[in-house]
């Protein structure tokens, strides 16, 4: 991104710049949405008791009968409304939903109903269910599933499953024509490429440095 800002305000001043980024840069704007919280007192330093770190019963990820697990997202009122009616119970007989001090209560009871199913027979109660609840796929089912397999999320190179190119573009779309090679296979390539003379590169896999 910051290369394709640095290209369009050069189309504008006809001047060229550094971009400056680092992994701790983009690891705080990703935390943009808990400043905010934060500062508007809609959330605590209290990890475990808020709405998005596993404090909301409604906003958690729960085991099945088999072991496995299903995510819950049910934030506003009409999905929650919506994920009691796929648990099979009764709004009367719960807490209020916001009512934090109960928050524990209700995940215990979220917790017991959920063991009572697997995870295939939880998610097809909720398919179709406007619920914002769906299955936790373990890597090896992701490409399996509907909706991934229609969009061709997966696609496979020299037999490796691997994403497909993102994004997606109508016109130009991406195109993975090749996998990457076994480790270590292109090493004296790249070190060459770097100006390392040839007694250089020896030392350096001599020494266990490279591979």
């Amino acid at each position: 991104m910051g290369i394709l800002l640095a290209l369009i305000e050069r189309n504008n001043s006809g001047k060229g710049q550094v971009v400056d980024t680092a992994m701790v840069d983009g690891a705080a704007n990703l935390s943009t949405l808990f400043y905010g919280l934060l500062a508007n007192h809609l959330m605590t330093l209290d990890i475990g008791s808020n709405m998005l770190d596993s404090g909301a019963p409604y906003y958690q990820t729960y085991e099945t009968a088999d072991g496995k697990h299903m995510a819950v997202g049910a934030i506003e009122g009409r999905f929650y409304d919506e994920f009691l009616k796929g648990l099979g119970l009764d709004p009367t007989s719960l807490p209020q939903q916001n009512d934090m001090k109960r928050w524990p209560e209700m995940a215990i009871r979220f917790a017991e109903v959920f063991k009572t199913r697997t995870r295939d027979e939880w998610t097809a109660i909720f398919e179709g269910k406007d619920a914002c609840v769906a299955p936790v796929l373990e890597l090896n089912e992701v490409g399996e599933h509907p909706h991934n397999r229609e969009r061709e999320l997966l696609i496979s190179i020299d037999r490796v499953p691997q994403p497909a190119p993102a994004p997606r573009l109508s016109r130009t779309p991406g195109r993975a024509l090749k996998a990457g090679g076994p480790k270590g296979s292109n090493t004296r390539e790249i070190l060459t490429e770097l100006r390392y003379s040839t007694k250089e590169v020896e030392n350096l896999f001599e020494q266990e440095i490279v591979e």
